[in-house]
């Protein structure tokens, strides 16, 4: 039976940082933003239908979907973020456990499936025990300015779009704290895999 860990976080709280953490123990991450990438690339499944939806505004002069327009409009708009979101999210849960049976059919004794909006989406289902990844509002503020070149204005609507970390920390089996150092968080993310068994002591 493949222990199945969700992780989560917010916006620059640092999952990718702990999602990398968990390759590096060869333990197998399943990325929900990686899937989505794929599924509204031009030859992604959920492209046309984006496409359809949005208007051709969206494109860059490739074709693409460029997604920082696509951003600007969801991000402002919560009914046409709903709409994407029922585009997009039935397709990466697809993908998501397709690549989890392979995982368990190999002997993988636990397997992460690193989810941004677990609890948005109601995805608690799908996994066996939450692992929040934490940072202080003005540390995730900060950091997404820095990080993505967003005025404040834009890094507050896109965390306005997600679950207070706050209270996704209180709705976890487990919480890393990564205001602090790298290797803090490495030691934190070690003793709760110990913990859960997964690591030796």
């Amino acid at each position: 039976m493949v222990l199945t860990i969700g992780l989560t976080g917010g916006i620059a709280s640092g999952k990718s940082t702990v999602a990398a953490m968990f390759r590096d123990l060869h333990i197998p991450v399943i990325d929900a933003d990686e899937i989505a990438h794929r599924v509204t690339a031009i030859d992604g499944e959920a492209y046309q239908s984006i496409v359809e939806t949005f208007g051709s505004d969206i494109l860059d002069s490739n074709g693409a979907i460029d997604r920082r327009k696509l951003g600007a409009i969801v991000f402002h708009d919560e009914q046409k973020r709903k709409q994407l979101n029922a585009i997009v999210h039935p397709l990466v849960r697809k993908h998501m456990l397709q690549q989890k049976e392979q995982y368990a059919r190999r002997g993988e004794k636990s397997v992460v499936l690193d989810i941004p909006l677990l609890f948005e989406s109601k995805l608690e289902h799908l996994v066996d025990r939450i692992l929040v990844v934490y940072v202080d509002e003005q540390t995730q503020l900060r950091r997404l300015c820095e990080r993505n070149g967003f005025s404040v204005e834009e890094a507050r609507a896109r965390m306005k779009a997600q679950m207070p970390l706050g209270e996704k920390r209180k709705k976890a089996d487990a919480v890393i704290d990564n205001n602090g150092t790298i290797e803090e968080t490495k030691r934190q993310l070690h003793a709760c895999l110990m913990r859960w068994g997964i690591l030796e002591k």
